[in-house]
């Protein structure tokens, strides 16, 4: 900032501090508008230069209030808008459509081991643990803890 001292210009060294944007609650544009209008009509421009305002402010804040927005008044949130989070309902709907079709896989891969089972698996009588064990023991030439493979054999 330049300032004029005897007939010269010179610099002040003083660094002002950088102008904040002003935000003014709902309740305290109401009492400047209150205020306003009981100020007389000749000295409304005393009144905004006074508290630092323009008549374009009480025109916006006027309009806001007669237009019924209670929220209207309130200072707005500046900057890129958030995204708003996933819906939870969708995200339950979604997780819901990933089990179904898991389980229909399965029932497929299900349907598809019938199909090729010629004699069906209800017709076959039941065979005991130890002897289906033992069968698989025999068949695989392995230790007892290796036949977890054939868990499915009949």
């Amino acid at each position: 900032m330049l300032t004029t001292e005897n007939g010269k210009a010179t610099a002040d060294p003083e660094v002002l501090e950088k102008a904040k944007r002003r935000r003014f609650t709902a309740a305290k544009k109401l009492q400047f508008l209150r205020e306003y209008e009981a100020t007389p009509k000749g000295e409304r421009g005393a009144y905004l230069r006074r508290h630092g305002l323009y008549s374009s402010h009480i025109d916006t804040w006027r309009r806001q209030a007669t237009s019924g927005e209670l929220n209207a008044l309130e200072p707005k949130q500046r900057g890129r808008k958030r995204k708003p989070g996933p819906n939870p309902e969708v995200v339950r709907l979604r997780k819901q459509v990933a089990r179904l079709q898991q389980k229909l896989v399965q029932a497929g891969k299900v349907i598809e081991v019938q199909k090729n089972d010629p004699a069906g698996a209800e017709r076959r009588p039941p065979v005991e643990r130890e002897t289906r064990d033992a069968v698989c023991l025999e068949m695989s030439g392995r230790e007892r803890s290796h036949t977890f493979w054939c868990a499915r054999s009949p």
